[in-house]
């Protein structure tokens, strides 16, 4: 069963995708980078917030949204791509992800540009929040979205039970 897929739209925090870098490896979940980028892959607070998980991880840059397309979205294959936006009247909640699809997020500073968000607006979810919150942390926000994905499909090929490091779960107390 393939996974999901994790886009995000020209990133400007190194440490906000490292951190999405590791939930990525956690989750078998692909990444997916289209530039420019705010930062070099190779910068040390991208390793630090991906910790040692860096090198497992499945990421591909793009030079653009077109290049993006070309290389995952051919016409006629019916790839579903879910934009997470502020902007959106449905919740993250709201829709079934199936393996396999995107889940696009935008740029801290600006989101997802309007032109995409109404080229597609059935697959625009929001993460519902109070008061005059402008948005959550990028990271967050990919994890939130992205656990609800994995949770609708049965937490696939996941581990879903942990061991104690010192005692059992079947110790009698």
């Amino acid at each position: 069963m393939p996974g999901f897929n994790i886009v995000l739209f020209e990133p400007e925090i190194p440490a906000n995708t490292g951190n999405i870098g590791r939930t990525c490896v956690a989750t078998g979940t692909r990444l997916h980078l289209i530039e420019p980028l705010g930062f070099r892959l190779d910068e040390k607070s991208l390793r630090r917030a991906g910790m040692d998980y860096w090198k497992d991880l499945d990421v591909t840059t793009y030079v653009n949204w077109e290049d993006f397309c070309a290389r995952n979205c051919p016409a006629g294959s019916g790839v579903k791509i879910y934009m997470a936006t502020t902007k959106s009247r449905k919740a993250y909640t709201d829709v079934s992800y199936e393996p396999g699809a995107y889940l696009l997020f935008g740029k801290e500073s600006a989101g997802l540009p309007e032109e995409l968000l109404i080229s597609s607006p059935d697959t625009c979810v929001r993460i519902p929040m109070a008061g005059d919150t402008r948005s959550l942390n990028l990271s967050n926000s990919v994890a939130i979205v992205l656990y609800e994905a994995l949770r609708q499909n049965g937490f696939a090929g996941m581990k879903t039970a942990g061991a104690l490091h010192r005692l059992s779960w079947e110790t009698d107390m």
